[in-house]
């Protein structure tokens, strides 16, 4: 038996709001409710200085959800409408949000750099290709929403708190021809960002809609790994034009990435291609050729799923110390042929229009 949008409201509705306003669709913290076989999702928007109240709700609503005839999977998600905790630089300048995505003023276009899992080296390629298209003569910004792991302002070279003339707008910071924004620049290099997850939404929302980007032709934004709020967050707050994924040779990799494709797909956003990083290893003493993490596996997978591969970018040392050292091999050795496979990414992503 097929599960309906009403089955689901009725279920909803027998769920109390922990502020006292009847049930939680009465309440209007129901949102983005979506019925589609056998899988529902929905957001819950909450005032962030409730969080620990809605969490037990958010897990009744899950329970009695996955109790019904015909549901295979349940997703919700707590988000905030206003976040009284967040740094000054971050606070809303809005009294109401879209309720779709939307474009970011002066951005042409959103490109999502993602990875099913951390250490495949999604932050270096997204440094390095910013700044290759930069270099190109597009007019690139970068914003780190790797909210718990940023390292952009390190990759770029980039220090300082930004500046907010009116405390509302928040201006970029800029180098290598890169327009950045990162939460990083707003915390101490050894001060972890604490946050659930409706606060970390927020300044998400923020970093896109309150900072002065300018005009440009693209913004990469450096996700973190996995299929989370944060991801979840972009797709429904911005207009996504494609989704790039990042991902090792090796399996263990590899099945994290089908699953950052397959969100991708669930939230109706493109995927450009994939990356295959790490993708070989020649000594530098002797000239061997080793694959550390497996060989042809991205380009395998890529093709089972009807996904360009955009590049086989090797593993490196030149590419990790000119990440450390705040400029990018593109920049520090724009003719090296490390430099050469970001260049190529660069170059193939401008030849099909996506940016």
């Amino acid at each position: 038996m097929a599960i309906t949008r009403e089955a689901v409201l009725g279920v909803l509705k027998q769920i109390t709001d922990p502020t006292g306003h009847g049930d939680i669709v009465s309440a209007g913290v129901v949102r983005a409710l979506n019925v589609d076989s056998g899988t529902v999702r929905f957001v819950m928007e909450i005032d962030p200085a409730r969080a620990d109240a809605y969490v037990p709700v958010r897990e009744q609503a899950e329970a009695a959800i996955s109790a019904l005839g015909g549901v295979e999977s349940v997703s919700v998600v707590l988000t905030g409408h206003s976040n009284p905790s967040a740094p000054p630089d971050l606070q809303p300048s809005r009294k109401s949000e879209p309720q779709g995505p939307e474009k970011i003023p002066g951005v042409a276009r959103i490109v999502a750099i993602a990875s099913g899992k951390g250490g495949v080296g999604k932050s270096t390629l997204s440094a390095n290709l910013a700044c290759a298209l930069a270099a190109e003569g597009i007019r690139v910004g970068l914003l780190d929403a790797d909210v718990y792991g940023p390292s952009q302002p390190r990759m770029l070279g980039v220090s300082g708190r930004p500046s907010s003339p009116d405390g509302k707008t928040i201006l970029p910071m800029r180098n290598h021809g890169v327009t950045m924004m990162s939460i990083g620049l707003m915390t101490n290099d050894d001060q972890a960002v604490v946050w659930r997850g409706p606060m970390l939404m927020r300044a998400l929302q923020q970093m896109m809609m309150q900072v002065q980007w300018g005009a440009l032709d693209v913004l990469l934004v450096d996700l973190p790994p996995g299929t989370g709020d944060v991801q979840m967050t972009l797709a429904q707050k911005a207009h996504v034009d494609g989704a790039i994924i990042v991902s090792t040779p090796q399996d263990v990799a590899l099945l994290d990435a089908r699953k950052g494709i397959d969100m991708f797909r669930q939230l109706n956003v493109p995927i450009l291609g994939m990356i295959e990083n790490m993708s070989t290893h020649i000594c530098s003493s002797c000239g061997h050729e080793e694959h550390v993490f497996g060989q042809g596996g991205v380009a395998h997978e890529a093709e089972k799923l009807g996904v360009p591969l955009l590049a086989e970018i090797p593993l490196h040392l030149d590419i990790r110390v000119a990440a450390d050292g705040g400029a990018p091999i593109v920049v520090s050795a724009p003719d090296s042929a490390q430099a050469a496979s970001f260049q190529e990414v660069a170059r193939g992503l401008i030849s099909q229009g996506a940016v």
